[in-house]
């Protein structure tokens, strides 16, 4: 059995990794991911590396309904990927451990990956509305005349 901090570590690199996927740094994560992952196999690298970029074709193919399950979908099948490596090999926890900061620090501001923000929003009579997706919105109000 994974101990806990071992499960929390992987569970940390499956979503760190999917937040990934829809980042101008997804290359650089994913050749070291599937370079951890190779376990020191060329050709077990080249597939895990094939492997994550499936992934990465199925998130940003979801429409923008699915988009959330397709990402929880792949979050869970990473997740469950780097509990096998771990315990198999749980010496590699550093690595994977390096892998989460690597990625991390290449994650745009916050942490988390822009995602696709559409909103509707409808006010009448004397309401006001003032709805952000995400970044920075100055909004000034002023009173019915």
């Amino acid at each position: 059995m994974l101990l806990e901090a071992l499960s929390a570590l992987a569970a940390a690199a499956g979503g760190a990794l999917v937040q990934a996927m829809a980042t101008d740094a997804w290359q650089d994560c994913r050749e070291r991911a599937a370079r951890l992952l190779g376990r020191g196999d060329p050709q077990e690298e080249a597939r895990q590396e094939a492997r994550l970029e499936r992934a990465r074709e199925e998130l940003t193919a979801a429409g923008d309904d699915d988009t959330e399950q397709a990402a929880a979908r792949q979050e869970a099948a990473w997740r469950t990927r780097f509990e096998d490596l771990l315990e198999d090999a749980p010496e590699r926890a550093e690595q994977l451990r390096e892998l989460v900061a690597f990625v991390q620090d290449r994650l745009p501001a916050g942490g988390v990956a822009a995602a696709q923000v559409t909103v509707h929003a409808t006010a009448s009579g004397q309401a006001q509305q003032a709805v952000q997706g995400q970044g920075e919105q100055h909004n000034t109000f002023q009173a019915p005349r």
